[in-house]
């Protein structure tokens, strides 16, 4: 962009608000960051916020969890289990949902050209 007038007295006044917040701003990131106190984070305000944790309890949680799923079932993920993996047709004669009509359509003819033989001729342009 060029060094227009405008563009150039919005720099000088995002550059005297920085200047004025910056005190503010660096108070706020040392409260955050407890600096200012003995290194250990004040968690009394995030408290009123938040639910805090510690982190221990809650990969303990996890691995507990992930065990009980283990000894439960095989993992294995809930499929529709009537889709054939070769056409990806359900028992309806559907394609899924995520394909495209131009994958189904392909998808529909190299069946129907294994079913007969034929190859059928794409419309198109009779040069």
């Amino acid at each position: 962009m060029a060094k227009s007038l405008r563009s150039k007295w919005k720099r000088k006044m995002r550059a005297e608000k920085r200047k004025k917040n910056a005190p503010k701003e660096l108070a706020r990131l040392k409260q955050a960051l407890s600096l200012d106190k003995k290194g250990e984070a004040d968690m009394s305000d995030l408290q009123e916020i938040a639910t805090v944790v510690p982190a221990d309890k809650i990969t303990k949680q996890t691995d507990v969890e992930m065990a009980e799923q283990e000894e439960e079932g095989d993992g294995k993920m809930d499929m529709d289990k009537k889709r054939s993996k070769k056409t990806l047709l359900d028992e309806h004669g559907q394609y899924p949902a995520w394909m495209s009509q131009r994958q189904a359509k392909k998808m529909k003819a190299i069946r129907v050209t294994k079913k007969t033989g034929k190859v059928k001729k794409k419309k198109g342009i009779a040069w």
